[in-house]
């Protein structure tokens, strides 16, 4: 899997220049990091980008008539990055994309029972506290492309406490689904800012063939436990 070198701010060159999720993934990070990402396109799942992340980036949050993000949320705070360490560094900028794979205890395999639920766990707060745009979760591993919402005008929610509920109430679960007593995570995630569009079509294809390369699938969509976010 892309562990290491992907995740621990690597400038390795990912992947191959053909097309992918976006139509335009300007779009989706511009109104909330101000970064002129260029674009392609190219489109995958979605025909228009910006029709996804539109109500991410234009809710209001004054005034209690509109849920939050924002309208403009460059008007009312400037991203704040965020840099922790514990056996890996994690850097963490208010409004980014991120690429994230957290790997199970010692190679724990989780049965299928166990992955749709672990599926299910990742999904519950998608839109909401995160978007989630592409998600696998694979026998004894979980990738996915995820962007924190805002919890506030001046709070966005942070990774830390996304993946923490994510991985806690999993952990407490699964052993209802199948035969495992003990750890079920590794404590450390692997995460990277997705910096431009070519990353983040390069992560989204990858997360789309983990299924098939390792053998579960003979496409993405044919595996149970993939999951990408679609043009409405």
């Amino acid at each position: 899997m892309i562990h290491r070198n992907l995740s621990q701010g690597s400038n390795q060159e990912l992947g191959r220049q053909d097309a992918h999720p976006t139509k335009n993934y300007q779009s989706l990070v511009q109104p909330v990091s101000g970064l002129r990402l260029g674009g392609r396109q190219d489109a995958h799942p979605t025909k228009n980008y910006q029709s996804l992340v539109q109500p991410v980036s234009r809710l209001r949050l004054g005034g209690g008539q509109d849920a939050h993000p924002t309208k403009n949320y460059q008007s009312l705070v400037e991203p704040k990055l965020k840099i922790t360490y514990r056996n890996l560094p994690h850097w963490e900028l208010e409004g980014l994309v991120y690429f994230i794979t957290f790997n199970t205890w010692e190679k724990i395999e989780l049965t299928p029972a166990a992955r749709q639920f672990v599926l299910n766990t990742c999904k519950f707060f998608d839109r909401q506290r995160y978007q989630i745009f592409c998600l696998v979760v694979m026998p004894d591993h979980v990738h996915m492309l995820i962007q924190p919402l805002p919890k506030s005008e001046d709070e966005f929610w942070s990774l830390s406490s996304i993946l923490h509920s994510m991985k806690s109430y999993s952990s407490q679960q699964i052993p209802k689904v199948m035969k495992h007593i003990g750890t079920v995570w590794q404590d450390e995630r692997h995460d990277r800012i997705v910096r431009d569009e070519r990353e983040f079509e390069s992560f989204w294809e990858y997360i789309r063939q983990n299924p098939v390369k390792a053998g579960l699938s003979a496409t993405p969509e044919e595996y149970p436990f993939f999951w990408q976010i679609y043009e409405g």
